[in-house]
């Protein structure tokens, strides 16, 4: 590694991820290649704080990490693995969770939220949550990590968490701090536009994935909420309009000024129409790509193993540092 940056983002493999997560976040990734020094991962061990049968976990873990190097992710430039073949996420969790207090983890509003959720199955990996992604990062001595608003939080506590250890046994962690893309969007759901889009909406007709067929997609732009304005226009209380601008913006290039020329004059169909047609033409060669990679089991799994054991090879480093300062006994004497 040269003297670059370095930059860290998992996701987790719990479905297909949608069109948020594609203009938000893997554009971005794609394009600080050229830039930093990337890690880029599945994040399987993050995704069993929710039931998960073993079958859809390794499918998804696969089917992610496909669609990571789909999106333009390449192997040659980033290092690109997952999570639970690295087995010093885990470890490195043990011990931050020692450096953790109990009231900064229960003060996590994903916590909270998902505890809400999922009533029947609050358990202590999903208390601890915060402290494994805060291993993630820490880890690799990351000097950035994209984060949206909903982990915001977690990064806070990683900081504070990296700073606390630190203090106590000397420098070990490299600081992170957030990285604000210069584009992409936080992209909201169809139907009600004051929320962020998920996959896990109960409501098909809120969200696009990334692998939807374009009729799919156009179905659903057009069923999109809107207003009774019937104009093209960037403003306050116009969520859907809004919304709609904002993807279109993030797969044509244009800004908002420009979107709302084009469309003077012209309704929603009309725009919809235009948003779908764009949002198809950039999903198309990423959907082609997916299919072509997903078919090759082969080439797949020899990427995520090479990945994973150069994930290792950083990990591992940092991990005896760690353990080394807190003043664990090593009688090899490494």
């Amino acid at each position: 590694m040269d003297e670059r940056k370095r930059v860290l983002s998992l996701i987790q493999p719990s479905g297909v991820p949608t069109i948020g997560n594609y203009l938000g976040a893997f554009k971005n990734w794609r394009a600080m290649q050229e830039n930093y020094d990337c890690l880029f991962g599945a994040a399987d061990l993050h995704a069993i704080t929710v039931r998960t049968e073993p079958k859809t976990l390794r499918e998804n873990t696969r089917s992610i990490f496909a669609l990571l190097l789909a999106v333009g992710i390449d192997p040659e430039k980033s290092v690109v693995f997952v999570q639970s073949r690295v087995p010093e996420h885990a470890q490195l969790a043990w011990l931050l969770n020692c450096c953790t207090q109990f009231g900064e983890a229960a003060r996590m509003t994903q916590f909270k939220d998902k505890s809400a959720t999922h009533a029947d199955n609050i358990n202590v990996g999903l208390f601890a949550y915060p402290t494994l992604m805060a291993a993630d990062i820490l880890l690799y001595q990351a000097d950035y990590v994209p984060v949206g608003q909903d982990q915001k939080q977690h990064l806070e506590l990683t900081r504070t968490i990296a700073e606390r250890f630190n203090f106590s046994y000397g420098e070990t962690f490299t600081v992170p701090e957030p990285f604000i893309g210069k584009s992409g969007a936080r992209i909201m759901s169809l139907q009600e536009p004051s929320k962020k889009m998920s996959k896990s909406d109960l409501n098909t007709k809120a969200f696009i994935s990334m692998l939807d067929e374009p009729s799919v997609i156009t179905k659903k732009i057009k069923s999109a909420v809107t207003d009774s304005e019937a104009k093209v226009r960037f403003a306050p209380g116009k969520d859907g309009v809004n919304n709609l601008m904002d993807i279109y913006s993030c797969c044509t290039g244009k800004d908002y000024e420009a979107i709302e020329r084009e469309f003077d004059g012209h309704g929603y169909g009309d725009f919809k129409n235009a948003v779908a047609e764009a949002l198809v033409s950039e999903l198309g060669p990423v959907q082609g790509e997916y299919k072509r990679l997903i078919s090759d089991k082969a080439y797949i799994d020899s990427r995520a193993a090479e990945g994973s054991r150069t994930a290792e090879l950083f990990a591992r480093r940092t991990l005896a540092k760690a353990m080394r300062k807190m003043g664990f006994y090593d009688p090899d004497g490494r």
